[in-house]
């Protein structure tokens, strides 16, 4: 079948969602209100408080969100076929992923910018806030961690691409002042990045900087996690309008310029799926179901977007009615990225003995090299096709990764962040509420973790398994929250509550299976970090349905109140 065709499908269904479905959202479930008051103006502090145009909005929300995991969880999961991973990502995407993004920035610009965890404590008890945190600080720092690592590997092997990521830090900067303390505006400032911004690619092609192998700090990799660690921890004290903001604003305009030469050079070329259609007896590989669904993960639902739309987002939205455009167009535009994802990798191999050799088994195809690895050298085998010369593609495509990567990096470290502050309002600590000190603390353990070895492996990718079902199951919270903050304002329930309930199932399935096959390998660690997850998610499920039941049947005993006094 013609690739090609089958993305053109899936990128006509996308716009077609965001103008139906985003509407019914909007209008019928969600009842947005364009005078409604904002967190942005109410608590406006020029920091982390900042009202923003919905377009930069856009572009920092998206960039946060997509990072490099809509690439990586697609890339494996392609190996049980391209149909079943093709069809999760569009459909998860549109019906469960954007409502769930959409419906958590709602949510917290209604509560005065609140987390997902803070939320938790208003609409479903008190005792869930503890349980909430574990699970959010867990996905947020791992996260981190694995991210460290990944950027390090990609600034390794591509040193090309090193200029371009930290001058645009420098650019994102400039163009910050730019917007918000002279008078130039954002078309200009914003034409004055993008030249910039492509200046940075065209240099840096030419001019590679690779960091020597042995340094002062001891190995390239340990002294790339040292500096990217550093880079979070100034990115999560500065003000958002400074650094955070403009940047992803700016690589936005990246993603959607490698997004479209993707899509062109797949259309171009038109190439064929080379993988099957479905695959079955994969050696080594998980069942199906319920591995799927997390392993794709962040390409069609992801717990952690919650995160950054009540955290970030949700503190610089200007008007409640740009939240579809952000919140569940957002999501869409990732969901475009998981697609292109699976094409790349079932279509942009030569022949299927390559794609074969590739996907030979699980533990061949699995490791994070060889996810990157795919999607690179597909991607940027599309470009070439262009007439663009293979070192330049090659190099944009990689940029490309590191900067959803960088994008997600920043935002996680002002991320855990917040939680460390929130948790330290509950329990009255002080010291929790210095900026300096929480994001230490972020960026610290995140550091650790990339570079505490156990077993000859990194801490943070010894746990990576853990994270796709954990942010699965945060996702399944966000939407029990959802349902009953949709319950008590007597909205229709059945776009959160149904996925409330399939997620959870699919989830603690895939969670329940590792930590079985956890301890038969007698790795007690993931074992134990697990079962806390685990424990954690199941008293968050508990109290949910506590106070999902009391609020319908509180409901129900006001509504045969008011038929009574009617009669």
């Amino acid at each position: 079948m013609n690739a090609a065709i089958v993305g053109l499908f899936c990128l006509v269904t996308l716009l077609l969602a965001f103008r139906f479905f985003g509407k019914y959202l909007d209008v019928k479930i969600f009842k947005l209100n364009a005078k409604a008051p904002v967190p942005s103006h109410e608590f406006k502090d020029n920091k982390d408080y900042v009202p923003t145009n919905r377009f930069v909005l856009f572009g920092h929300h998206f960039a946060s969100i997509a990072g490099a995991a809509p690439i990586i969880g697609p890339a494996i999961a392609v190996i049980w076929g391209w149909v079943p991973a093709l069809l999760w990502v569009l459909l998860g995407t549109i019906v469960w992923g954007a409502t769930h993004d959409f419906g958590a920035l709602v949510l917290s610009v209604r509560s005065k910018g609140k987390s997902i965890g803070e939320l938790a404590k208003d609409i479903i008890g008190t005792k869930a806030t503890t349980a909430y945190m574990i699970i959010i600080y867990f996905v947020v720092i791992l996260l981190s961690a694995v991210f460290y690592l990944a950027i390090a590997g990609l600034l390794i092997s591509y040193p090309a691409i090193v200029f371009p990521v930290f001058a645009l830090m420098g650019t994102a900067m400039l163009i910050g002042i730019l917007i918000y303390r002279t008078p130039i505006g954002l078309k200009p400032a914003s034409l004055v990045g993008i030249i910039f911004m492509l200046f940075a690619i065209w240099w840096g092609t030419g001019h590679p900087y690779p960091m020597p192998e042995t340094t002062f700090l001891g190995t390239d990799k340990f002294t790339w996690v040292t500096i990217l660690a550093f880079y979070g921890f100034i990115a999560s004290i500065l003000p958002i309008w400074l650094l955070l903001q403009p940047r992803d604003y700016l690589e936005s305009f990246q993603l959607y310029a490698g997004l479209i030469l993707i899509y062109l050079g797949l259309f171009f070329t038109a190439p064929h799926f080379v993988a099957p259609a479905f695959r079955t007896n994969i050696p080594g590989a998980p069942p199906l179901w319920p591995f799927l669904f997390v392993t794709i993960a962040c390409g069609a639902l992801s717990g952690y977007h919650s995160i950054v739309s009540s955290g970030t987002s949700s503190k610089q939205l200007n008007n409640e009615k740009d939240a579809k455009l952000v919140g569940y167009g957002g999501m869409l535009a990732e969901g475009s990225l998981g697609i292109l994802s699976v094409l790349v990798c079932t279509a942009g191999f030569a022949t299927t003995g390559l794609w074969l050799k590739h996907y030979a088994s699980w533990g061949h195809a699995s490791g994070l090299g060889a996810k990157l690895s795919a999607f690179v050298d597909g991607a940027s085998g599309f470009i070439s096709h262009l007439g663009i010369p293979p070192s330049l593609s090659q190099t944009f495509v990689a940029l490309i990764i590191v900067s959803f990567a960088m994008t997600t990096l920043d935002t996680s470290c002002r991320l855990g962040r917040y939680i460390v502050s929130e948790f330290g309002d509950q329990q009255n600590l002080s010291i929790f509420q210095n900026k300096y000190v929480t994001s230490f603390m972020s960026a610290g353990v995140a550091y650790v973790l990339a570079i505490g070895l156990y077993g000859g492996k990194p801490a943070g990718i010894l746990l990576w398994p853990l994270f796709g079902t954990t942010n699965q199951l945060l996702a399944s919270l966000v939407f029990a929250t959802l349902t009953i903050y949709l319950l008590r304002k007597k909205s229709p329930t059945w776009p959160t509550a149904l996925p409330a309930v399939i997620v959870t199932i699919t989830t603690l399935s895939a969670m329940i299976w590792n930590i079985k096959e956890f301890v038969t390998a007698k790795n007690w660690i993931l074992a134990l970090v697990g079962g806390i997850i685990l424990i954690a998610a199941l008293v968050l499920i508990y109290l949910s349905t506590v106070a999902y039941l009391k609020k319908k049947t509180g409901n129900q005993v006001k509504d045969e109140c008011l038929r009574n006094l009617k009669q």
